[in-house]
């Protein structure tokens, strides 16, 4: 039994949207732009998301592309933000910052410097041990904080006794 599927979302106030191979969406936060397998149309003041004939399949990608165009259109209205926490229960861990990684030093005591890779489009602010990032682009905001959290993965110890880490403690703005 195959029907007809309608999504629409509505573009808020102040965001620009453009559709030609790929969807453009401008707001005052910044600008993303994705590629999506199903067609997108631009009608007074929504983005509507249509397939005749939908198989189950069909159904799916368009829930998850309407999500993912609501996830960008609050991102450059809103932006996300994540934080994280530094612990350090045994030596005291030194976090900076460049453009492209994180560095963290003086993990467990090791010599060695551990790096996670900042996504383009994440801004990174550090006060105390606190770790804020925050971006437009919801995905790149996300993996750049698990990039984070993994870099501090303690192997082959004791996790009661190692809390040390960099954790995840508000994300997309939800509190953990």
């Amino acid at each position: 039994m195959h029907e007809t599927i309608t999504e629409k979302i509505k573009i808020p106030d102040g965001v620009d949207v453009s559709i030609d191979s790929a969807l453009r969406i401008k707001g005052p936060k910044g600008e993303l732009k994705r590629e999506f397998p199903i067609e997108l149309k631009k009608e007074d003041g929504y983005i509507a998301i249509e397939a005749k004939n939908a198989t189950k399949n069909t159904k799916r990608m368009i829930k998850t592309s309407a999500a993912h165009i609501k996830n960008m259109i609050l991102g450059v209205t809103e932006g996300y933000e994540y934080l994280l926490q530094v612990c350090s229960v045994h030596f005291p861990i030194t976090v900076s910052a460049d453009k492209e990684n994180l560095h963290i030093k003086n993990f467990l005591g090791e010599t060695r410097e551990r790096t996670a890779k900042i996504l383009p489009g994440v801004s990174v602010k550090i006060n105390g041990d606190i770790i804020a990032l925050t971006s437009a682009d919801i995905e790149a905001a996300g993996q750049t904080s698990a990039n984070i959290e993994t870099a501090t993965k303690i192997k082959n110890r004791d996790r009661t006794r190692f809390q040390d880490g960099i954790w995840i403690i508000k994300k997309a703005n939800k509190e953990i």
